[in-house]
């Protein structure tokens, strides 16, 4: 059984590690359209469009050019539902689990195209390993998903359940 201490270190890193991976999502979707500035200044990797289709074409040189266009439109959306999902905390356990799959492909198309220090340098398999750690945690406190548990489990207790969904309550056997 875990003590005080780690479960309330394990809320806190859930919940951490939750905002930090939908936020990050957001951002580099933002960089995309512009938000944080033009290519060329500080922290700017893209700046646009343009340049994250062209930056899409050169971690997939492996597939047909008139394939690009769609993989950074299907990246991009992803990206932005991933983020999303994750700041609300709705379905969290199937975004971080499809999270991380994502993340771990554009880290192996890194690898490929760029060379192993480019994702390591950019933590992106630091990232896929926390998305894959979040997917398996076993409550996601400060989201949507535990506001909906706990209103079934008080729907629940209500009407004279148990409040545990997982086991229904049994009526007592003869005395």
């Amino acid at each position: 059984m875990m003590n005080a201490r780690l479960k309330g270190s394990a809320t806190v890193s859930s919940v951490f590690l939750r905002f930090a991976l939908g936020i990050s999502f957001l951002s580099a979707v933002a960089d995309r359209f512009g938000l944080w500035g033009v290519y060329g200044q500080p922290d700017v990797a893209w700046g646009n469009y343009a340049r994250f289709v062209a930056y899409t074409a050169k971690l997939n040189w492996f597939l047909p050019a008139a394939t690009i266009p769609a993989l950074a439109i299907i990246s991009t959306a992803a990206e932005t539902l991933f983020g999303v999902l994750l700041v609300l905390g709705w379905k969290t356990r199937i975004t971080a689990l499809l999270s991380g799959v994502l993340i771990t492909m554009f880290a192996l198309t890194m690898t490929v195209a760029l060379g192993v220090k480019a994702p390591l340098d950019a933590s992106v398999f630091s990232a896929a390993g926390g998305a894959l750690l979040l997917a398996t945690s076993a409550n996601f406190p400060f989201s949507l998903d535990e506001l909906v548990r706990r209103k079934k489990q008080a729907r629940s207790s209500a009407r004279g359940g148990s409040g545990d969904l997982k086991c229904p309550r049994v009526p007592p056997g003869p005395g």
